[in-house]
């Protein structure tokens, strides 16, 4: 499988690889602010997705990105280094990533319980 995103997560650091089109990846490119959903655990979770050194991710590139969870409490304690998810736009696989570092999860997560107690 060739890579598509290298992602680094707000909320964790992520190695993200998607396929291209002819392996069932995306049909077109990722630009900033691609929100497709985080899956893991059998559940899928939104996640916006920003790409810092390129203006778009073609399937097959591999890039960096940072994630940021749109519902962070709900990930504490779930993720961590090394562990495997799959990114999917609705109920299709369009790549699996490793996460390779957590940024800001807990104090994402304070905040987001602060704003909606």
């Amino acid at each position: 499988m060739k890579s598509w995103g290298n992602a680094v997560c707000k909320n964790g650091a992520n190695e993200d690889a998607i396929p291209q089109r002819a392996e069932g990846g995306r049909r077109s490119p990722a630009f900033g602010d691609y929100r497709p959903q985080f899956y893991y655990d059998g559940h899928d979770w939104d996640a916006r997705h920003i790409y810092p050194d390129v203006k778009q991710a073609n399937p097959g590139d591999t890039v960096r990105a940072f994630l940021g969870f749109l519902s962070p409490a709900e990930h504490l304690g779930k993720i961590y280094p090394d562990m495997t998810f799959e990114i999917r736009e609705g109920a299709r696989t369009v790549g699996r990533g490793r996460v390779t570092r957590i940024i800001e999860l807990e104090e994402s997560a304070i905040r987001s319980n602060q704003k909606n107690p």
